[in-house]
């Protein structure tokens, strides 16, 4: 490595003599070389490349302000840095536009733009959302090691209340901080399942039992047992919102809006049953309370707090309304065409089932759905060719949008899974840095490992853990940590 003293270097070209648009540079990026000419570096005077245009007449401070080293004998710029990075970056003095390559990540890839001095404005859109999509992962990754270093960290201000209401609600939100919190969430589940199969048993004519007035009517026994389940629900939602940190963000989310409709229902009807009949017929309360009992169908949603899956369905959806409104689109635009062929090429026939076009909707759509209940069917040549026609359409309109919906959904699971095992990297080098007393970059920290050798299993675990220089900046400085995405390599 050369080094930066006079004596070293013979004198730096200062006459000016050469125009700066004829000076030709030589740059040299982690062993690829590149020659320049000033004119196509002066059309950015402001990125890095173009401030060695006349970094030459500043002396050897200027130059090594701007470079790694030189070599004034081949005016030759030296750089550490990622050379196929750079390869992408000097698009933009020839084409005005800079596209990132496939394999490099996207965070990296800023960074690098920013040493060159080069404005994220010239990357292409595709390259941006490339890159919106990683700040999204890093700010979800942050917020959720943020989220488990808030659960570990005791605050001895906080007053013995709010340290209870703390451990409630890790207690029931969140299984996976200790064992009886499991056991919780498992009982849960089996409470939400115990009470949809007793939903649906207590249907059933051979168990049900007739009252006095001689109608059927639930099982005791069955009663019973939904009555402790909607205990169970009422105390859950209780304790949630009581130790919930933000009770209005709690109350309005989706989740908890589905566990009031679940547990509402039982106590709606259980009033109306002793006080209804005292303000209007018998008759409309029984009526008023089997329509509020059919509300309780809702508690199955409560499935989809304890499965991953069902939220990642969910989220598939979602994101997939562009795909479901062209499919509800095209179906509209089938029914309603279908629907009107078969009603006019149906009159023909004597006995034709097509009394009307809106009558004619229901045949459209079971057709085009190919479901086929066969109450309505075409009876003429023409009529039955304009059903094959409309099931054909519908299997193709409902078969293209699966697709993409099937790929968001792979998309979202495959993230989440990335993202949860990078945030638990974060939290081992957060560990691993704590443990040694360390906050420093992996360049630091692979010199001091080769100082100390790289002997012993030791440096091989830490070694592992070392390789990327992105960090997270979203995590709070006060905690000093300063940890790295593992995930974007």
């Amino acid at each position: 490595i050369k080094m930066a003293g006079d004596s070293m270097f013979p004198d730096v070209d200062t006459d000016g003599s050469e125009k700066s648009e004829e000076m030709e540079i030589v740059v040299n990026v982690g062993g690829v070389r590149q020659v320049f000419y000033g004119d196509n570096l002066n059309q950015y005077p402001e990125t890095r490349l173009a401030e060695l245009v006349n970094c030459l007449s500043g002396g050897y401070d200027s130059i090594f302000s701007l470079c790694d080293d030189y070599d004034p004998g081949k005016r030759e710029f030296y750089f550490d840095r990622d050379p196929d990075a750079f390869k992408c970056i000097i698009d933009v003095y020839y084409f005005g536009e800079i596209h990132m390559k496939k394999g490099i990540c996207p965070i990296c890839f800023k960074n690098e733009m920013e040493f060159w001095k080069v404005d994220l404005k010239f990357l292409d859109d595709c390259c941006k959302a490339h890159l919106s999509e990683k700040k999204e992962e890093l700010e979800e990754i942050a917020r959720r090691v943020q989220l488990i270093l808030d659960d570990l960290g005791v605050d001895a201000s906080e007053s013995r209340w709010k340290r209870c209401q703390k451990c409630i609600w890790k207690f029931l939100e969140k299984p996976e901080s200790s064992y009886p919190a499991r056991v919780i969430a498992v009982l849960s589940f089996l409470f939400i399942l115990i009470s949809s199969v007793v939903m649906c048993v207590g249907t059933i004519p051979d168990l049900q039992v007739v009252d006095a007035e001689g109608n059927r009517m639930e099982h005791p026994t069955l009663d019973s047992i939904e009555t402790a389940c909607i205990g169970w629900f009422t105390m859950e939602y209780v304790l949630r919102l009581i130790s919930s940190p933000n009770k209005l963000h709690f109350a309005l989310s989706f989740m908890n809006i589905v566990d009031v409709l679940a547990i509402l229902p039982f106590y709606v009807s259980l009033t109306l049953t002793h006080l209804g009949a005292k303000l209007m017929e018998l008759s409309n309360v029984q009526q008023a309370v089997q329509a509020l009992r059919i509300m309780r169908i809702a508690r199955i949603f409560k499935l989809a707090r304890h499965s991953s899956g069902l939220q990642t369905l969910t989220y598939a959806l979602k994101r997939s309304f562009k795909e479901l409104g062209l499919l509800l689109m095209y179906l509209a635009v089938g029914i309603f065409v279908f629907s009107a062929l078969g009603y006019t090429m149906e009159q023909s026939h004597p006995e034709t089932l097509f009394k009307s076009i809106p009558q004619s909707f229901w045949w459209a759509i079971i057709t085009m759905t190919t479901v086929g209940y066969g109450d309505i069917y075409p009876k003429t040549t023409l009529g039955k060719l304009n059903a094959a026609i409309s099931f054909l359409c519908g299997v193709i309109a409902i078969a293209l949008p699966i697709h993409p919906i099937i790929n968001n959904f792979v998309r979202y699971y495959n993230k989440q899974r990335v993202l949860e095992t990078a945030a638990k990297h974060e939290l081992e080098l957060m560990e691993l840095n704590s443990a040694e007393g360390k906050a420093t970059g992996s360049r630091n920290e692979l010199e001091d490992f080769s100082r100390e050798g790289k002997e012993g299993p030791f440096y091989s675990s830490r070694i592992k853990v070392s390789h990327s220089d992105t960090f997270i900046h979203l995590l709070s400085e006060e905690k000093h940590y300063r940890t790295r995405l593992q995930s974007c390599k």
